[in-house]
């Protein structure tokens, strides 16, 4: 059996690829190779852009993929998403020039320029904009305002379209990276039951990702204080110290909370506090 894997090239590449590295699947090759060496011998693997992705997954060219949700509805591709990974979040919004008044552009003819055909027609077609409709390569953004009036593009600071003297009006979408599935591989059963363990372990890197682990010992009349502190996926396990000389608190907390956290623990009588990094959660 050979699941056909598809990954992006570009800038979410290395982010993919160190999530696949934590699930044991490594990859190897040149920066300017589209075929990398894959240890899983289950898996062959193909570079693509992004856009491209989609649409030769919904033709069964491969199995699995990952790609930005906006492409996905961009192409209008029929495939699954299964997971989404939370990378590369960017949002696909409708920019004119600084000095513009959007309701009033509205009222007349517009040029509008954007590498989303299909989402720019969507959005301007649901506000009844007449519009005609120009395509970008690329560098979307240096178009208005001689060559078009507005612009549907990605942006994940809004710096650029700033540093070129345009204006967010509207928001068309958010998107972020998406572990894809052509539905069809799904009727394979060992392709399936590679994907299904694939999935599984992905979701448990990623949820690793948001917590730690903290392990402290406390005396027992601060016990019931810290433990009501602790905010762990199910409960703490509290444990006795050897010679009855206070308790040992192990409890899984959430990433973003843990520095917060620990100044309180303290104060409450925690000590000897462990952070641990958590790789995986199952």
């Amino acid at each position: 059996m050979s699941l056909k894997m598809v990954l992006p090239k570009g800038r979410i590449y290395t982010k993919v690829a160190d999530l696949l590295d934590e699930i044991g699947i490594k990859l190897r090759g040149s920066d300017r190779g589209y075929r990398p060496f894959c240890s899983d011998t289950e898996l062959s693997v193909k570079l693509l852009k992004s856009q491209n992705i989609p649409p030769l997954l919904a033709l069964g060219q491969h199995d699995i993929g990952f790609a930005g949700m906006d492409w996905v509805l961009e192409q209008d591709a029929e495939v699954e998403s299964v997971l989404d990974l939370e990378f590369d979040p960017v949002k696909i919004v409708c920019a004119i020039p600084e000095s513009s008044d959007w309701e009033e552009m509205k009222k007349r003819p517009l040029i509008a320029v954007s590498e989303y055909r299909r989402l720019c027609e969507n959005y301007l077609s649901d506000l009844n904009i007449d519009y005609t409709f120009v395509r970008a390569y690329g560098a979307t953004e240096v178009f208005p305002p001689e060559d078009g009036d507005l612009i549907i593009d990605n942006t994940s600071t809004g710096s650029t379209l700033k540093a070129n003297n345009l204006k967010i009006v509207d928001t068309v979408m958010k998107s972020t990276t998406q572990f894809l599935v052509n539905p069809r591989a799904m009727d394979d059963q060992n392709k399936r039951d590679k994907i299904e363990n694939m999935l599984r372990l992905m979701q448990s890197v990623l949820s690793g990702r948001k917590r730690v682990l903290l392990e402290m010992n406390c005396t027992e009349d601060a016990l019931e204080q810290i433990v009501s502190m602790l905010p762990s996926m199910r409960a703490p396990t509290i444990s006795r110290l050897y010679e009855d000389s206070g308790f040992a608190i192990k409890s899984s907390v959430a990433r973003d909370e843990v520095n917060a956290l620990i100044p309180e623990l303290i104060k409450a009588g925690a000590s000897d506090i462990l952070e641990t990094q958590i790789r995986k959660i199952l």
